[in-house]
């Protein structure tokens, strides 16, 4: 080969050397070279020692792949997908605001209407708007297509809800004990919202009064596949209730429609102890169900 050849290179050299000393494979080899008569061009070189039979000698057999073209492709791909990443970044940006905004507007006309029926209404609502925020928030679409880990999404969103809901004027306070696990996006948002109504709900009926060492848990189990979501109280319950009879409403109604998205059942377990709901993916196996009231207050870490 002449020191005039274009492939006449650093890399190509380097390369032939390793192959004709070590007898080695050289596979995909990159070589971006601006080349004298078809210009820059993205070339993988790949090499490899061929013997005879006669062992008097030895070839090196070398076949170039010229991936300009499909470089180029993958460096639009990449400024497309970090394009769109950009996009639902702005998205989410203008949603969170939109959903503030439409909370704010519902309580304002809630402490300007007479109705007490409607305010309680639009109390509820606002309630509402909030937790679809809160869960938002912590589902940030810059991650893309990763996983979101559960714990941590879940352990957000409760200091979120701790922080709005119950500040520092009742003494309740409400933990999370979650496995490690991961969700795809879709399912991470059903989780989500399925938490903060089940919080919010204890939130408004287990505690009616002060009690001491008020508790909410959130619990997150996974073996597998298989998961168990658990949120318990040690308030007042309400004994004999089934998911069956309980009263309808907008939030008995969100909560079985996400549970049916999620493949899952929905179990209650209520008494003068507290109240224990579970939601169920296929076929999770544990010991038997726990209520907040089981636990000592010492574990329970206000947030």
């Amino acid at each position: 080969m002449r020191s005039t050849c274009q492939w006449d290179i650093p890399e190509l050299r380097e390369l032939l050397g390793a192959i004709s000393n070590d007898q080695a494979i050289v596979e995909a080899y990159e070589v971006d070279r601006e080349f004298s008569k078809i210009g820059r061009r993205i070339m993988l070189l790949n090499a490899r020692k061929v013997f005879y039979e006669t062992g008097t000698h030895s070839t090196i057999l070398l076949a170039f792949e010229d991936v300009t073209s499909q470089r180029a492709i993958e460096r639009q791909v990449q400024d497309l997908l970090h394009e769109k990443d950009m996009l639902l970044e702005e998205m989410e940006h203008r949603v969170a605001n939109s959903l503030q905004i439409i909370a704010s507007i519902l309580l304002i006309k809630a402490r300007t209407v007479q109705s007490e029926e409607t305010r309680l209404q639009l109390e509820d609502a606002h309630q509402r708007v909030l937790s679809v925020a809160a869960v938002q928030q912590h589902l940030h679409v810059g991650s893309g297509n990763k996983p979101i880990e559960v714990a941590n999404y879940l352990t957000k969103l409760c200091e979120t809800l701790a922080q709005s809901m119950i500040g520092d004027s009742r003494p309740i306070s409400l933990k999370v004990d979650a496995d490690a696990g991961t969700a795809i996006s879709r399912e991470a948002v059903s989780i989500g919202l399925i938490a903060t109504e089940l919080v919010m709900n204890a939130l408004k009926h287990a505690f009616p009064s002060e009690k001491p060492n008020a508790a909410i848990v959130v619990s997150y189990k996974v073996a597998g596949t298989d998961w168990k979501l658990t949120i318990s109280d040690n308030g007042i319950g309400k004994p004999h209730v089934s998911a069956s009879e309980t009263k309808p409403g907008l939030g008995t109604g969100l909560i079985k429609a996400l549970t049916r998205q999620l493949d899952a059942v929905v179990d209650i377990a209520s008494d003068a102890r507290g109240t224990a709901v579970t939601i169920t993916h296929a076929t999770f196996k544990s010991s038997p169900l726990k209520t907040a009231k089981t636990m000592p207050a010492s574990d329970l870490v206000t947030l």
